[in-house]
């Protein structure tokens, strides 16, 4: 029962990040349709970025509390990958936005490799460990472990999640979000901007990224320029798997990811003896994915993206 506990919670943590991740694919694909493969290169430029400032600020600043330090990388990291992908959508997909689906789509994964050649050359391509700032004593809760940094990510992503759907259902933004996403043509001549309101999307989405990113690194304590490639590529698998187009699905597609691939890691690994362990962790993930889209294609909670004339 401990063993379980703990796969629980770690697969709770793991699957937060995929959700917050998998947030910004779905808000995307739900607007413009678009799959945004270079949302996580966002997460990776937000926790590089993130390293950079603490390191930093640990020479500029010495003695200075963790938290603060974490708090203060975070929101310039935010800053700057919002940026950044309002930066993207502004040159590499707004030009091609009424061009065949293909072409936006191989921009995407031309911009992913992209942005990760140009970290590997800013951020050279060696794993560096990220500072551990907060307490790093355990907490037991029934046998199982939990840490502050473990804690602190399932406490920011709830919270994400409560300010998203508060902005998505009951802001001037959120309305002007649904109402693009039902019908850009016509929400344009009922006063809305389709072009602001996708560029926010692109914001919101790498804010949500930066949160996944900069808590990744500070779980697992290292960054590296392809560290975004492997969460994004399970991230977008989180939002297909709970029904792309629809924010909740993207959540309890996340989770269950999550949930799956620690549950499964874990004692799959240990019937097998450690053969199939947390190195082929992905199977899992993968395997349920395609038993679940085999038996509803749509995903769990399906699509809510309205058919555009």
């Amino acid at each position: 029962m401990d063993i379980l506990l703990q796969q629980i919670i770690n697969g709770l943590v793991l699957g937060s990040m995929y959700a917050l991740v998998a947030l910004g694919y779905t808000m995307v694909y739900g607007i413009i349709n678009l799959i945004n493969f270079a949302h996580g290169e966002i997460l990776m430029v937000g926790a590089l970025t993130s390293w950079a400032i603490i390191v930093g600020m640990q020479d500029a600043m010495p003695g200075a509390p963790g938290w603060l330090l974490l708090l203060i990388a975070l929101l310039i990291s935010c800053v700057v990958a919002a940026t950044l992908s309002f930066t993207i959508e502004k040159v590499a997909y707004r030009p091609l936005r009424n061009s065949p689906r293909l072409a936006p789509l191989i921009t995407a994964i031309g911009m992913s490799i992209l942005l990760q050649t140009l970290a590997m050359i800013i951020f050279k391509p060696n794993y560096k460990p990220y500072p551990s700032l907060l307490p790093v004593s355990p907490i037991m809760i029934g046998g199982a472990v939990i840490t502050t940094t473990q804690i602190l990510i399932l406490a920011m992503t709830a919270i994400s999640l409560a300010v998203l759907t508060y902005i998505v259902s009951y802001t001037r933004l959120g309305r002007a979000m649904r109402a693009t996403a039902e019908n850009p043509r016509v929400a344009a001549l009922m006063g809305v901007r389709p072009d602001t309101v996708i560029s926010a999307t692109f914001i919101i989405g790498a804010v949500l990224a930066t949160i996944a990113g900069v808590m990744y690194a500070s779980n697992y304590g290292t960054v590296q320029h392809t560290m975004g490639f492997l969460p994004g590529l399970k991230a977008f698998t989180a939002a297909v798997f709970g029904g792309i187009g629809n924010l909740p699905g993207a959540v309890v597609g996340g989770v269950l990811l999550g949930l799956i691939e620690s549950i499964g890691s874990g004692y799959i690994g240990a019937l097998t003896g450690g053969v199939l362990g947390s190195h082929y962790s992905d199977i899992f993930a993968f395997v349920v994915l395609i038993v679940i889209l085999t038996l509803r294609p749509s995903g769990l909670l399906g699509e809510r993206v309205a058919d555009r004339a």
